[in-house]
């Protein structure tokens, strides 16, 4: 059944939103996977923020131009389903690159990352990186590790002094005893 020109513009339109709005995209190629592994990786990437659509690669083209963001055919070569990443792009990058691992069947092109094209290997890479939360609470903890020592070397003076104190309290009462 072929679809009206309105839909395919509505269509188009929708991309074009999803487009804009996402911080990312992670092009697959999908050939090949069941029914109930693509609902099984649907049900990974949604616990990511990040949804996972199949489009007609025409239609993506014609979006991409309109929120005039680069495209390079490789990533449309064959039946293609994007990963639209609305928050993070690290985790849902590592939920589709061990997907792809596990099931053998789903292949990673590339990407989109801001208005940089990302080949296969790099969205690999970017798989590999922690995230977004675990990134924050390394920076903080390396921020704070100097300070700790600061505050540390400031108290030992006190702390020293009040075990010297607590040994002579000591050694006084064994002379009255």
């Amino acid at each position: 059944m072929a679809i009206s020109r309105e839909k395919k513009e509505q269509i188009v339109d929708d991309l074009t939103e999803k487009l804009l709005r996402s911080n990312g995209l992670i092009m697959a190629g999908f050939a090949g996977l069941s029914t109930a592994q693509m609902t099984q990786l649907r049900n990974k990437l949604r616990n990511e923020e990040t949804g996972f659509h199949v489009v007609k690669n025409s239609m993506v083209k014609l979006a991409m131009e309109q929120a005039a963001l680069p495209w390079d055919a490789t990533l449309f070569d064959g039946p293609t389903a994007i990963g639209f990443c609305y928050e993070e792009v690290a985790g849902p990058a590592k939920v589709m690159v061990d997907f792809s691992q596990e099931s053998k069947v789903l292949s990673i092109r590339g990407g989109l990352l801001g208005d940089g094209l990302l080949d296969a290997a790099q969205i690999g890479d970017l798989a590999s990186l922690p995230s977004g939360e675990v990134l924050i609470a390394q920076v903080v903890a390396r921020i704070a590790a100097p300070l700790v020592g600061l505050v540390n070397v400031l108290n030992a003076p006190l702390r020293d002094l009040a075990y010297v104190l607590q040994a002579r309290v000591g050694q006084l009462g064994e002379a009255e005893a």
